[in-house]
């Protein structure tokens, strides 16, 4: 609650371990806030229960840093090793492996973080936050700000994760042809849960209408 208003109520799913699953809805429908109570960022009431020993990564909608902020894009890598000044070879030799799944040359790493592009700063928050191999991932819109090459390549990634790491992933995505051919679930939010399940069975006209207004909806099915 904020203000003493329900941002969202009413929200019952459970995720499907290694698969890929969307969350829809208009703006200020609560998606956010329901990724930030998952990740326990915010105060929430009912329940929420992860497996014990789960590890989660996260990528947020927004992130600016300034400038001048004095760390580097490599040091800020450093802040998820076990130890910033003296980290373990296994982790300096499997962090170029991250930076190549999304693009980024490993010179990005002594860049100062605030000079980045935000197509840069983008591809290596969507990288620090795959970095430790997390169980979940959780991505707030991972796309926004960033060019139609990276996209493909981002959703490219997330389906290697759940076949090869079987990653569990929650996508906060805007695109429905996005969350028609890369998610095996969607959840329908608009201050409550209106729908849950497959996308193609669950994102009729009708729920769309419900869930958006009265829009329209091409569904492209190519590749």
């Amino acid at each position: 609650m904020f203000g003493g208003e329900p941002v969202i109520q009413r929200v019952s799913f459970s995720l499907q371990p290694g698969v890929i699953t969307a969350i829809v809805g208009p703006n200020g429908s609560g998606k956010t806030t329901l990724i930030r109570a998952l990740l326990g960022l915010v105060p929430y009431q009912g329940k929420i229960e992860w497996q014990p020993g789960i590890s989660f990564g996260y990528v947020p909608q927004r992130f600016s840093i300034p400038a001048s902020a004095p760390i580097t894009a490599g040091e800020f890598f450093l802040l998820k090793s076990a130890s910033f000044w003296m980290p373990r070879q296994d982790f300096l030799d499997h962090l170029p492996h991250e930076l190549d799944l999304v693009g980024l040359n490993r010179k990005v790493l002594s860049k100062p973080l605030g000079q980045l592009s935000s197509g840069q700063l983008q591809r290596l928050l969507v990288a620090w936050a795959m970095l430790n191999h997390p169980d979940v991932l959780l991505f707030d819109e991972p796309t926004a700000a960033v060019d139609i090459g990276f996209t493909e390549n981002i959703y490219a990634v997330m389906r290697r994760l759940t076949e090869e790491r079987g990653t569990t992933i929650l996508l906060i995505s805007h695109d429905m042809n996005v969350v028609f051919r890369h998610a095996a679930n969607v959840l329908c939010l608009n201050r409550e849960l209106l729908c849950h399940g497959p996308p193609a069975l669950v994102l009729t006209p009708q729920e769309l209408k419900r869930l958006f207004g009265d829009v329209a909806f091409y569904r492209h099915d190519h590749e």
